[in-house]
């Protein structure tokens, strides 16, 4: 009978390899792959096709005939990525700052690795790898080079973050919000904020700390007792911030320290960015970047993946926010855009926002009565939207593709916002 490996016996031989993978599409010469199981897949039938690509390793739990020793056999590969991940973490005595929250999160997370990498080593997560497999993953890119990581951490569900800091360990965290996003998984939004501020109870367990706006008071509460820096635009917050008034489309905005004022002009659009934009700058500060650095590496980053881009088509100027949407960043999103400076007729293309459960019909309804009271011209996409916003609702972005070809929009300052699920990106080239 084969024997199964222990996690230390399993780090001697990670230590040897290039690289993790998962999936044998990007299997890397001399990489582990770990055959993971799913709903309706199990990699451990592809384990042999891994070796047989290059990979030095293959992490299964079920013994392939015949088995040699490239076969590391485990009694469950999940279980055993996440513990060599916690296993190789603990080999780096370094800052590790977990980041979570509603909205904002991967944006905070680039803008404070563009940060702290313009003056130290850094890791970060890769896109929005912030799960239960995504995070071991970027634990296990740890190298002797690195100085800090910053991990990502998503949630669906009361107890994925209390999962996912017993996995990464963090030494610092950062909520960016809490808002009403996932309801369906959640059961509420009280759910979310339990959900959610388990970041702050491991932290508080092991006498981490944490990085806190100010100007959230359910946070401030929250984070009471807690080892905290803070940082807003009201008070008396370790760093304070201000947003410059502008006719640009960009956020511009300025932070105070050591008795200067240091602008930052951005590539982000909205007001609703600017905790993103304070966040980096705290973090950076309190792990003593210099501020001409921090100006230089917000100032230099420009978001992607459909995350507040802006742009302008020549037909129209589009702030493109497609990547996701819940309620409480779809009325921030609306609320910016209504007051953005603009001599174009404004017009906002509002898709579904999913994973709200009981809440979503009236979720919805809420969004449409906001488009009016901003005095907003709008078209929706998605079941949720047709059922509440009449003619102006169209089933499917395509749909609405179809119909733009009849009537264009030209000459427009358009917001395109929805949940990823409803690839409003694809309505880019009908704008």
């Amino acid at each position: 009978m084969a024997t199964t490996i222990t996690t230390a016996e399993l780090h001697e031989r990670f230590v040897t390899c290039t690289g993790t993978s998962t999936d044998t599409r990007t299997i890397s010469k001399d990489c582990m792959f770990f055959a993971l199981k799913g709903p309706n897949f199990n990699a451990n039938a592809f384990a042999a096709d891994a070796l047989e690509k290059g990979a030095k390793y293959a992490v299964v739990d079920e013994a392939p005939a015949p088995m040699d020793d490239r076969f590391l056999l485990v009694p469950d590969v999940l279980q055993a990525l996440q513990r060599l991940a916690t296993h190789h973490r603990r080999k780096f005595d370094i800052p590790v700052i977990g980041i979570t929250g509603s909205n904002g999160k991967t944006t905070t997370k680039e803008l404070v690795h563009a940060v702290l990498s313009a003056d130290r080593a850094t890791l970060a997560t890769s896109g929005n790898l912030n799960n239960h497999i995504g995070v071991p993953l970027t634990l296990l890119r740890l190298t002797a080079e690195h100085r800090i990581a910053i991990i990502e951490m998503g949630a669906n569900k009361v107890g994925d973050i209390a999962e996912l800091t017993a996995i990464a360990e963090p030494t610092h965290g950062l909520i960016t919000n809490i808002g009403k996003a996932h309801l369906e998984g959640f059961g509420s939004y009280e759910g979310v904020i339990i959900a959610k501020t388990e970041m702050y109870d491991f932290l508080s367990r092991h006498k981490g700390s944490v990085f806190v706006n100010a100007d959230d008071p359910l946070l401030m509460g929250k984070s009471a007792g807690l080892e905290r820096v803070t940082y807003g635009s009201t008070g008396d917050p370790d760093v304070l911030g201000y947003l410059q008034t502008s006719n640009d489309a960009f956020l511009k905005c300025s932070f105070d320290h050591r008795d200067d004022t240091w602008c930052v002009d951005t590539h982000l659009i909205g007001a609703y960015n600017l905790p993103n934009v304070l966040a980096a700058a705290c973090i950076g500060l309190h792990f003593k970047v210099e501020p001409e650095r921090i100006v230089d590496a917000i100032d230099g980053y420009e978001p992607s993946n459909n995350r507040s881009q802006f742009s302008d088509t020549g037909r129209n100027k589009l702030v493109l926010d497609a990547y996701n949407a819940n309620p409480t960043s779809m009325a921030a999103a609306l609320r910016n855009f209504a007051t953005m400076h603009s001599e174009r007729p404004k017009l906002a293309i509002l898709g579904d926002m999913r994973e709200l459960g009981t809440e979503s019909a009236a979720e919805h309804r809420a969004v449409v009565a906001l488009v009016g009271e901003l005095g907003l011209s709008a078209r929706y996409v998605g079941n949720e939207f047709m059922a509440c916003a009449g003619s102006a609702a169209y089933p499917t972005a395509e749909v609405l593709a179809e119909a733009l070809k009849s009537t264009p929009i030209i000459g427009h300052l358009v917001l395109v916002k929805g949940s990823r699920g409803i690839k409003l990106e694809a309505l880019a080239g009908a704008l």
